[in-house]
């Protein structure tokens, strides 16, 4: 830490001193976004002018946001965002943060997608909206609908939807249960996959994330079982399911989609290479 930062006070603290302050508690990076995020204002002003001073507000402000982040709070809690896709969305406690490793749904989804209109589609846990919003705004004319067994859950996605413009039909439903007869051209779903045992459910960000929204039974395939087992009679004929899952569970839920009788059974890579979606085709029984 700088002697400046140091011996700064409420009233005398400049953006470079705020940040000496910060990177002595924090990593470099959030200590920005959080810097940014109380000044409202873009990174280029981090840098261009060093010596602007902090008012007394902004600079305690500050000082309470890295402390939190000392404590363990994610970032995205703490701005109340985060981007995806290339669009910010809004997040709170009651919803997973959304992380780039999803954007990979989105992407087989466009590429499934590529060419055809009015696609009906189905958003499975859908928490902030991302996955959903994403779509309907990437999708020509799709219909999309998001659900949600958490109330508070689907008022983020809401407000998100409402925000970006994005036309999503959004219902309160554990997995099918609320949806009637309806089917679809394309499910996508983010569940839970982690095992309720692992110890990573105590450590970092995840600590503070809805316990609902990450955990799903002993191994962690329950919700995983449940979707794919009920997916068939909720798809049209040459219909698609991917799904998000865990590091080592691709192997699992390919047996899962044979078992219900998918065709075209795939799993793809995240950018860090790993198997993060698998999915596949529903032919239909006819």
């Amino acid at each position: 830490m700088t002697e400046h930062a140091r011996n700064a006070t409420p009233d005398s603290v400049d953006i470079a001193g705020a940040l000496a302050w910060a990177r002595a508690r924090i990593d470099l990076m959030d200590a920005r976004v959080l810097l940014r995020h109380v000044l409202q204002c873009p990174a280029a002003r981090l840098v261009a002018w060093p010596e602007q001073r902090l008012g007394s507000e902004d600079w305690a402000s500050y000082r309470d946001l890295v402390e939190r982040r000392v404590a363990g709070e994610p970032v995205a809690y703490l701005t109340g965002e985060r981007e995806f896709f290339g669009r910010e969305f809004l997040v709170t406690p009651a919803v997973l943060i959304p992380r780039p490793d999803t954007e990979l749904l989105v992407e087989l989804a466009l590429a499934h997608a590529a060419g055809r209109k009015g696609m009906r589609v189905l958003d499975m846990g859908t928490g902030s909206g991302a996955l959903a919003i994403t779509l309907a705004l990437e999708l020509d004319e799709a219909d999309v609908t998001a659900l949600d067994r958490s109330r508070e859950a689907l008022w983020v996605a809401m407000a998100n939807a409402a925000r970006l413009g994005a036309s999503v039909s959004f219902v309160q439903s554990d997995w099918f249960s609320a949806l009637g007869d309806e089917r679809f051209d394309l499910i996508v779903a983010n569940p839970p996959y982690i095992a309720a045992a692992d110890p990573h459910l105590e450590q970092g960000d995840v600590r503070f994330e809805p316990p609902g929204a990450l955990a799903a039974g002993p191994s962690g395939l329950d919700d995983l079982e449940e979707i794919v087992m009920r997916a068939p009679s909720r798809l049209e004929n040459d219909g698609w399911l991917f799904l998000e899952h865990g590091y080592d569970q691709a192997a699992a839920v390919r047996g899962l989609l044979a078992d219900a009788g998918f065709a075209a059974i795939a799993s793809w890579k995240d950018i860090a290479g790993i198997e993060r979606v698998s999915g596949g085709r529903w032919l239909g029984r006819d």
